[in-house]
C-alpha cells in the first residue's frame, strides 16, 4: 500500500494494471474451491481491487477460511500485504471479532519453524497500528530475540523498536532488552537495528555502547558505521562539548572500506571541526572518492559537496593548498565532471601553485592530441578557457602557456582554434612585453591554420599588433604564401589552359585504344571500354587564401585588405626611404585589385559581395589619399575599441564577483533583530546549519529555494493554494500545490457541508500533458460537518505545461453525487532556472534547436527596458548581452535570453523590440523568437509570454 502523506510511512509499492470488470462470487468461488495457483492470483486481484478504491468486506472470513490455513510460502506473503491493507475496525472504531482468529494466525507464524516465516511476520508487525492486535503477540516477539537465526533475531528488533515507539506501554524495558542484546550480539545486521533503536530511544545508551566499544568500530560492518556517524553527528551538534571525545571515531572512519561512509564521515567531520588538519582529512577523503568511483552521478554529487564547501572563506584558504589533488579528477572521462573540477581548481589556485597547475594542464593538452573521443574537442575547448583564465588571473605564467596554445590554431575543431585566439587577442592587448612571442607563433602557426574564420582573426591580429619593420616585413611575406601568385586571374587562367593542355593529350592516347581486353579468373576474356569507366577530376591544390576565395568566401579578403592597409600605413609611418613606402603601397593595392578582378571574373564559386566590394575599394582609396583622420581609425580606433571591449568585461566579471561576495556575506550583525521562523516572511533568515535537517529541507523544497523559512514558513503554503470546488458546492475543495523536483504532490483539503455522512467519497483526477498519476487517492468517508486531507502524487517527465482536473465521487443514503473541481495549471516555470553561455555557445545551440515559436510583442509599456525586465522576471530566464550594450535610448533593443529546465533542457530567447522615438507615448512592438530542442517547451514559453502580457493589459484596462 502507497501512502502519499508526509506524516504516515509507505511502506509496500504496487504498481495496479488497469483491471477489468470483478465478480465478487466467482472470487468467493476461487478462494474456497481453487488450486494453490488460482488463490494465489485470486489474492493479488483482491489486493490490487482493494488498492483502487473497492471495500470487499464479505471476502474477509473467506479468506480467514479458506487461505489463511495454507502453509504456501507467496501466500502467506500475500496474506501479510492483505491484513496491511484490510479494514481492521468497525464504523464505529472498534476492532473487528474477525481480527481474533488472524491474530492467532499470527502467534503461529511467529512460531514457525521456517525462519523466512517469522522473520517476515516480525516484518510486518511493524506495520500494525492496533495495541490490541499486539498485546497478546508480545511474549512472541520477545522470544525471538533469542533465535538461532540472524534474519529473525534482526527482524525481531525492528519489530520492538516501532512497537516501542507508537506503544511504549507494550514494551516499556524496550532500550533495556535491546542494550542487553546488543552486548551479545555477533551479526553486524542485528547489531545496526539494535543500535538504530537506542540512537532513537535511549541515546544514553547508545553512547555507553559507542563508548565502550570505540577501538572496535573500524572493524564493524558498514551498515553499523552509518549509524554510529549519524548518532555522533546529532550528540556532538547537541552538546558541543563531546566533540573531543568522539572526533578521533570519525577520523578513523574516513579510512573505512565503504564509500558511503567515508562520504557521511567527511561531511560529519567538517560540521564538527574548524581545524585546518580535519579540513584537509576531510577534502581529501572526498577527493579520494571521486578519483575511485566509477559512477558518475557520485562524482558530480561529491564535487557539488567540494563546492560548496569552498563557499565558506576559512575552508577555502584551507582547500587552496590541495589544488592539485583537486586535479587529479581531471582522470574521469566525463565531461561535465571534468568541467566542475576545472571550474573549482581555478576557484582555489593561488600565485603559489599556478605554475605547477599550469604543466598539468599543458600535460592535458598534449594528451587530446592523440585521443579522438566525442567530447575530445569540448574538452580542449575547456582546457584553453582555464588556461586563458590562468593566464589573465596569473600573467607571470602567460609567456609558457602561449607556445602551447597556438599549436590549437591548425585544430580541426574550429571552437577551439576560436577559443585560443580569443585569449591571444586578450593577452597581446594586455601583456604589451608578450607582443613579439605572440607575432612570432602566429607566423609559424599561419600556414597551418586549417578554417577561414580562424584566418580571419588571425589576420586582424597580426595587422593590429605588427609594430616594428621587421614583423611587417614577415607578415606580409606569410600572406603572399597564403596568397600565391598575383595578380590571380592571370595565374588562375594560366592553371586552366595548362589543365586543358594535359586533357587534350590524355584524351588522344585514349583514343588509341578505347577499349581493352582484360582476362577473368576462369581464363577467359573480358572487354573494358574506355567510356565505362568514370573520369576522377582532379583536385587543384592551392594556397589557403586563395582557395577560400575560389570557394566564394570574400569576408577573408576583406580582412585582408584591411590587414594590409594597417600594415602599410603603419610601415609609411616607420620607414623614411620614400621608395621602399611606394613599392610595400604599389605591393598591397595589387593584392587588393587582384582580389575584386576575381570576384567580378566568374571564376569562383560564388562571386564577391557588394559589402566586401565596399570594404576592399575603401582600403584602396585609404591607401591612395591617406587622410589623417581616416588613418588615425585604422591605426589607432580599432585598438582602442577592443581595449574598450576587454575592460567592460573585466569590470563586469569585477562586478560579478563583488555581487556574489556580497550575496554570501554574513546579513545578521550583532545589534540586528531576532527573526521568529512563525513570524518571517522573507527569504533572508538562514537558521544555524543542521546539516540532517538542511538535507531534508532541500530536497522538500525542490530547486527553487533552500533557505529553511521557505519551506518552514507556514505563510508561503498560501500563495500556492488553489480553490478546487465553490462554497455553495455540498462538498467543498482546495489544493496545495508542492512542486518538489521532479513530481507534485496535491494536497487536498476536502470539507463535507452538508448534514449527512457521505460514504466513499473519492477523490479521482487525470492529467493533461507530461504528468503522470502516480498512484489512485483511496476513498475515505465523511461524518456531517467533518474535513479531511486526500494527497497524490503526480510524477513530471518534461519541461511544459500540465493541467490536472478530475471530480469527488461520493455516496450519500439515497443516491450518487459527483463534484466537478476546477482545473489546476501548472506552471512551466517551477522548473525553468536562469543559467548563462558563452555566444558561441548560445549560436552553436541555436543552428541546431530545431522548434522555434515567435511571439508577438503586444503590450501597454512604452519603455524597452521595462519590458525586457517584465520578460526577464516572468520567465526566469537570465539575459546574455552585457548591460552596458542595453544602456541608453536609441529607439531599438536586441537582446539574447537563455535558461536550462531542471531536466537539463536548454531554452534559447532573442528579443528584438523597438519604439518610435519621437512618440514617447507609444507602446513597444518587435517580437520573441524562442528556440527550444522539445516542442512542447518552446510552446509553454511562448503561452507564458503571451499570458504575461495579457494580464499586464487587463491591469491597465482596469486601472
Amino acid at each position: 500500500m502507497a501512502s502519499a502523506s508526509e506524516g504516515m510511512s509507505c511502506y509496500t509499492i504496487i504498481n495496479p494494471p488497469e483491471i477489468e470488470l470483478y465478480n465478487e462470487m466467482q472470487i468467493k468461488q476461487d478462494l474456497e474451491k481453487g488450486e494453490v495457483n488460482v488463490k494465489i492470483e485470486t489474492m493479488k486481484k483482491v489486493i490490487q481491487l482493494m488498492l483502487q478504491g473497492e471495500r470487499l468486506p464479505n471476502l474477509l472470513m473467506t479468506i480467514i477460511r479458506f487461505v489463511l490455513p495454507l502453509q504456501n510460502h507467496t501466500l502467506k506473503k500475500l496474506l501479510l500485504i492483505y491484513w496491511e491493507i484490510v479494514p481492521k475496525t468497525s464504523p464505529d472504531g472498534k476492532l473487528l471479532q474477525e481480527m481474533i482468529l488472524v491474530c492467532d494466525a499470527y502467534r503461529k507464524d511467529l512460531q514457525h519453524p521456517n525462519e523466512f516465516l517469522r522473520g517476515a511476520t516480525l516484518r510486518f508487525l511493524c506495520k500494525l497500528k492496533e495495541p490490541e492486535l499486539l498485546e497478546p503477540l508480545m511474549p512472541t516477539i520477545r522470544s525471538s530475540l533469542e533465535h538461532r537465526h540472524s534474519y529473525v533475531r534482526r527482524n525481531a528488533v525492528l519489530a520492538i523498536f516501532t512497537i516501542y515507539k507508537n506503544f511504549d506501554w507494550l514494551v516499556p524495558d524496550g532500550p533495556e532488552l535491546i542494550a542487553n542484546f546488543l552486548d551479545t550480539q555477533q551479526d553486524m545486521s542485528c547489531k545496526r537495528n539494535a543500535f538504530l533503536m537506542l540512537l532513537h530511544a535511549d541515546q544514553e545508551r547508545a553512547l555507553n555502547y559507542l563508548a565502550s566499544c570505540l577501538d572496535q568500530v573500524s572493524s564493524f560492518g558498514d551498515i553499523l558505521q552509518l549509524v554510529i556517524v549519524e548518532l555522533i553527528y546529532k550528540v556532538c551538534h547537541a552538546n558541543p562539548a563531546e566533540r573531543s571525545r568522539f572526533i578521533r571515531c570519525i577520523y578513523n572512519l574516513l579510512n573505512s572500506s565503504s564509500n558511503a561512509v567515508r562520504y557521511e564521515a567527511a561531511g560529519t567531520l567538517v560540521t564538527l571541526s574548524t581545524a585546518p588538519t580535519a579540513i584537509k582529512a576531510a577534502v581529501s577523503c572526498y577527493i579520494d572518492l571521486i578519483v575511485k568511483e566509477s559512477d558518475n552521478n557520485v562524482k558530480l554529487i561529491v564535487l557539488d559537496r567540494l563546492i560548496a564547501l569552498k563557499e565558506n572563506e576559512n575552508i577555502e584558504r584551507i582547500m587552496q593548498e590541495l589544488v592539485m589533488d583537486v586535479l587529479r579528477v581531471l582522470s574521469a572521462t566525463d565531461i561535465e565532471v571534468r568541467r566542475k573540477t576545472l571550474a573549482l581548481a581555478m576557484d582555489l589556485v593561488s600565485s603559489r601553485n599556478i605554475e605547477e597547475m599550469v604543466l598539468v594542464l599543458k600535460k592535458e593538452v598534449s594528451k587530446t592530441h592523440n585521443i579522438e573521443h566525442e567530447d575530445t574537442g569540448k574538452y580542449r575547448q575547456l582546457l584553453v578557457r582555464t588556461l586563458h583564465t590562468c593566464c589573465i588571473k596569473f600573467p607571470d605564467v602567460a609567456a609558457a602557456v602561449i607556445p602551447v596554445l597556438v599549436e590549437f590554431l591548425s585544430d580541426t575543431n574550429e571552437l577551439a582554434a576560436g577559443d585560443v585566439l580569443v585569449f591571444v587577442r586578450e593577452a597581446i592587448q594586455k601583456f604589451s612585453h608578450l607582443q613579439p612571442l605572440v607575432i612570432e607563433k602566429l607566423l609559424e602557426a599561419f600556414p597551418a591554420i586549417k578554417s577561414a574564420k580562424i584566418h580571419r582573426t588571425t589576420l586582424w591580429i597580426l595587422g593590429e599588433y605588427a609594430n616594428s619593420l621587421k614583423d611587417i616585413m614577415e607578415v606580409i611575406g606569410v600572406v603572399n604564401r597564403a596568397l600565391g601568385e598575383v595578380p590571380i586571374v592571370e595565374a588562375e587562367q594560366s592553371r586552366l589552359a595548362g589543365n586543358e593542355a594535359g586533357e587534350e593529350e590524355q584524351k588522344t592516347t585514349e583514343t588509341t585504344a578505347n577499349s581493352t581486353n582484360k582476362v577473368t579468373s576462369d581464363g577467359t576474356y573480358a572487354t573494358q571500354s574506355a567510356f565505362s569507366v568514370a573520369p576522377v577530376a582532379k583536385k587543384v591544390e592551392r594556397p589557403p587564401l586563395r582557395q577560400y576565395m575560389m570557394d566564394g568566401d570574400f569576408f577573408v579578403a576583406a580582412t585582408l585588405a584591411s590587414t594590409l592597409t594597417k600594415l602599410a600605413l603603419k610601415f609609411i609611418q616607420l620607414e623614411p626611404n620614400e621608395k621602399k613606402q611606394n613599392r610595400l603601397c604599389t605591393c598591397a593595392m595589387l593584392i587588393m585589385s587582384s582580389i575584386l578582378h576575381l570576384g567580378k571574373s566568374g571564376l569562383p564559386t560564388k562571386a564577391i559581395t557588394n559589402d566586401d566590394t565596399d570594404r576592399i575599394y575603401l582600403c584602396l582609396k585609404t591607401l591612395t589619399l591617406q587622410t589623417p583622420e581616416i588613418v588615425e581609425i585604422f591605426t589607432q580606433s580599432c585598438k582602442n575599441a577592443l581595449a574598450n571591449m576587454l575592460t567592460a568585461q573585466s569590470e563586469e566579471k569585477a562586478q560579478e564577483k563583488k555581487d556574489k561576495q556580497q550575496k554570501n556575506a554574513a546579513k545578521i550583525q550583532p545589534d540586528d533583530p531576532i527573526a521568529f521562523t512563525q513570524l518571517a516572511n522573507g527569504k533572508h533568515d538562514q537558521l544555524g546549519e543542521n546539516v540532517f535537517e538542511l538535507s531534508l529541507n532541500q530536497a522538500l523544497a525542490g530547486t527553487k529555494s533552500t533557505a529553511l523559512t521557505d519551506v518552514a514558513s507556514p505563510n508561503s503554503k498560501l500563495n500556492k493554494v488553489t480553490q478546487l470546488t465553490g462554497f455553495s458546492d455540498p462538498v467543498y475543495a482546495e489544493a496545495y500545490v508542492h512542486v518538489n523536483q521532479y513530481d507534485i504532490v496535491l494536497d487536498v483539503l476536502i470539507v463535507n457541508q452538508t448534514s449527512d455522512t457521505l460514504q466513499n467519497c473519492t477523490l479521482e483526477l487525470a492529467t493533461v500533458g507530461d504528468l503522470k498519476l502516480v498512484e489512485k487517492p483511496h476513498p475515505v468517508v465523511l461524518a456531517p460537518h467533518d474535513f479531511c486531507n486526500i494527497k497524490a502524487n503526480v510524477k513530471v517527465s518534461s519541461t511544459e505545461n500540465g493541467i490536472i482536473f478530475g471530480n469527488i465521487v461520493y455516496d450519500t443514503t439515497f443516491s450518487s453525487n459527483v463534484v466537478v473541481l476546477n482545473t489546476i495549471q501548472i506552471d512551466i516555470m517551477d522548473y525553468i532556472l536562469p543559467a548563462s553561455c558563452t555566444d558561441t555557445e548560445f549560436r552553436t545551440m541555436w543552428v541546431e534547436f530545431e522548434w522555434e515559436n515567435k511571439v508577438s510583442v503586444n503590450t501597454t509599456l512604452t519603455d524597452l527596458h521595462d519590458y525586457l525586465r517584465l520578460l526577464l522576471k516572468s520567465t526566469n530566464m537570465k539575459c546574455l548581452t552585457p548591460e552596458k550594450a542595453l544602456s541608453g535610448q536609441c529607439g531599438f533593443m536586441a537582446a539574447n535570453m537563455y535558461a536550462r529546465s531542471i531536466f537539463g533542457e536548454d531554452a534559447l530567447a532573442n528579443l528584438s523590440i523597438e519604439k518610435p522615438l519621437d512618440r514617447p507615448d507609444a507602446p513597444v512592438t518587435g517580437h520573441i523568437r524562442i528556440r527550444a530542442k522539445s516542442q512542447g517547451m518552446a510552446l509553454s514559453l511562448g503561452d507564458k509570454i503571451n499570458h504575461t502580457q495579457k494580464c499586464l493589459q487587463e491591469k491597465s484596462v482596469a486601472a
